[in-house]
């Protein structure tokens, strides 16, 4: 039995809302604002856990950072006077989906838009490089909308919470222990040794997608998916590719699965509707797997001369394609997701729109002091997953003063070609990584101009 704290911080506790496996949450009330919030008390058993602590920590911060109204707020960060941490956060009026779902199946009118809106919410997470890993419908909530939301708006705000899984992109393949919840878990959330990405979540999304849509009926992993009636027959295969038992054939992200969503309910006539420009802070990635090379954002890219970007470190420097814009960052190896950030570049004619539309062509620069244990440039490139994509060929090209290795892959998406290089930079600079989403037109000498323009030191 759990004891009631009469107050934590300044709010008087009402009640319990819920006791997780780390974390007890209590609805308080502060008086003078008239404001009721819930509070995530981490579990007393775990309090001198330093792992579990910087994790319950960890989703705080994150929580903080994100502040986008589709993940649930934190106000706060707080401390009892027994040590145990606590993050006061926005109270979910609305319960739960699964509350809802204890009560029935929801109209398929209403279950198609509120899948959507779902994957909209973790893709939030996505375009920050953060995996969830817990996609159920316990961490799917509802609030009410406030007051000045705009005419016409829904009443409620579906809003994804629990992130105590959650682990930075760059970090999430590190973990060992078995997290989740059955049902819902990705097939390669078993295996500890399994790299755990953007994907694991679109599975969880589409499992909660048969949750909502499919009919009640035993399904072998592969199966087809049957569709509760109402429901568009395109919306089928959404759910198939999302729940694809291997990582490669799933949606690449929660965007990508939103859109394809979208057009599978709206029908064949319907184009994919156009996603709002993302915030300048946020972790961008390609429509290919930038991704995968955990890169964050530090800064807008900077020129000394017009035309040529260089970034924050001022170690890599390219000569842009006209037309195209930079982005600086930072980077870090696939095979070391814990290991050092690097200074990186990403260019493109929209950068911010590289990750949501293949169609947008652009490139990924990426230099470190030194590769994996093991890979030289020719080890490197072809490694990193692409889905939809198979290898189409490997050559060398010399530019710039750098031993170039290529490889090229043909994609059947509007990718058509992606390709891959590595270099070995001058005495001490490291190793150089490009990927890049070349024009249709003469791919090649696009792809040889623009490593011919790249310096490192």
């Amino acid at each position: 039995m759990v004891t009631s704290p009469v107050r934590i911080g300044s709010y008087r506790i009402e009640r319990l809302l819920g006791i997780g496996s780390f974390a007890t949450v209590w609805l308080g009330y502060d008086a003078s604002l008239g404001a009721r919030v819930a509070i995530k008390v981490l579990a007393e058993n775990w309090s001198h856990d330093l792992r579990i602590r910087e994790r319950f920590l960890d989703e705080a911060r994150m929580l903080w950072w994100l502040d986008d109204d589709r993940i649930v707020p934190v106000y706060a960060l707080g401390e009892l006077p027994d040590g145990r941490p606590y993050s006061v956060m926005a109270w979910a009026d609305g319960g739960s989906l699964r509350d809802r779902l204890a009560g029935g199946p929801i109209p398929v009118r209403q279950a198609g838009p509120l899948l959507r809106e779902i994957c909209e919410g973790v893709a939030v997470l996505h375009n920050h490089g953060i995996v969830h890993r817990d996609l159920a419908p316990g961490n799917v909530l509802f609030r009410s909308r406030s007051a000045g939301s705009g005419p016409g708006s829904p009443a409620e705000q579906v809003v994804i919470a629990d992130l105590g899984l959650a682990k930075a992109l760059a970090t999430a393949s590190g973990l060992t222990a078995r997290a989740g919840t059955p049902g819902y878990m990705a097939p390669e959330q078993d295996d500890p040794a399994a790299v755990v990405d953007l994907r694991t979540d679109v599975y969880g999304l589409g499992q909660l997608g048969i949750r909502l849509l499919g009919a009640p009926v035993r399904r072998r992993p592969d199966d087809p998916v049957r569709l509760r009636a109402g429901v568009p027959r395109k919306v089928a295969d959404v759910l198939r590719v999302a729940t694809a038992q291997r990582p490669a054939g799933r949606y690449r992200d929660a965007g990508a699965m939103a859109e394809a969503l979208g057009r599978a309910m709206a029908g064949p006539r319907a184009r994919p509707r156009a996603r709002a420009a993302t915030r300048a802070t946020m972790a961008l990635a390609s429509a290919a797997t930038v991704s995968a090379l955990g890169f964050d954002v530090v800064g807008g890219g900077f020129s000394q001369q017009p035309g040529v970007a260089v970034d924050a470190t001022g170690r890599i420097s390219v000569r842009l394609p006209e037309g195209w814009r930079s982005t600086t960052g930072r980077w870090s190896w696939p095979a070391d997701p814990g290991g050092p950030r690097y200074p990186a570049l990403l260019i493109s004619a929209d950068p911010a729109r590289w990750r949501t539309d293949d169609a947008v062509r652009g490139a990924f620069i990426g230099l470190a002091r030194d590769g994996p244990a093991g890979r030289t440039p020719a080890a490197l490139v072809g490694r990193l997953p692409h889905a939809d994509c198979v290898p189409a060929q490997v050559r060398h090209s010399r530019q710039a003063g750098i031993d170039w290795v290529i490889a090229a892959f043909s994609c059947a998406d509007q990718r058509g070609q992606l390709v891959e290089a590595a270099g070995t930079g001058p005495a001490g600079a490291g190793l150089v990584y490009v990927q890049i989403a070349p024009p249709a037109d003469n791919a090649s000498a696009f792809v040889d101009t623009l490593l011919a323009g790249v310096q490192v030191r």
